[in-house]
């Protein structure tokens, strides 16, 4: 069993990763700025903000992970790298750090260009690439911690929730699409390749996209 510190455990993302944690036993403690009416039962919700990182790094004590799970969006614009740099920075080094990126930064082929450079939506780009800006700064880390980051599908989002089939694939750098070329995972599972590398590691520092 792990401890598991999800930081932004009420949004879309980070609330799925809380129900699969909390389903497979782990201890799983859910992290963001106001407690929510409807909570996974043997979750423990605190109130807590990742611009707060001394406060953040009391109430995250003791955890083997902390996933970051905050979309870069609203009032959180230009806030989210450089407060994951600092969290990333503080935390004890044999604590695992994850973070749910964006479909944006991963690759549409092997070697080839980032979804993001490949015809993006205008609308979504500054969010995009301030979650590759968090990757970024991951990957010129030179302490030797360990992380690990995760690109959802391009069709993943609150708007098409889905099921849990409890499988998925796991592209590598690349985004994962189906023989017509779509793109999707539902949140449940996107919860379940996140717990699957908590418990079974296969990216140590490195960042990989999952879809069906």
């Amino acid at each position: 069993m792990s401890r598991i510190a999800v930081i932004g455990g009420t949004g879309y993302a980070g609330s799925n990763i809380v129900a699969e944690a909390v389903s497979r036993g782990h201890s799983v403690i859910s992290i963001a700025r106001s407690i929510p009416t409807e909570r996974v039962e043997g979750a423990v919700y605190l109130e807590g903000n990742i611009l707060d990182v001394p406060s953040l790094l009391e109430q995250i004590d003791e955890a083997d992970v902390v996933i970051q799970a905050i979309s870069p969006r609203g009032d959180m614009v230009g806030k989210v790298r450089p407060a994951t740099a600092e969290l990333f920075e503080a935390l004890p080094e044999n604590v695992r750090l994850g973070v749910v990126g964006g479909a944006g930064g991963s690759l549409v082929a092997p070697d080839g260009p980032r979804l993001v450079d490949a015809g993006f939506p205008e609308e979504f780009k500054a969010e995009a690439l301030e979650a590759i800006g968090v990757l970024e700064d991951l990957r010129a880390d030179p302490s030797g911690r360990d992380w690990f980051f995760v690109h959802p599908a391009g069709g993943f989002g609150n708007w098409a929730p889905g099921e849990r089939t409890g499988t998925y694939r796991d592209g590598g750098p690349v985004l994962v699409t189906d023989d017509n070329g779509d793109s999707y995972i539902s949140g449940r599972d996107l919860g379940v390749a996140f717990v699957d590398e908590i418990e079974n590691p296969k990216h140590s520092r490195e960042n990989f996209a999952v879809g069906y």
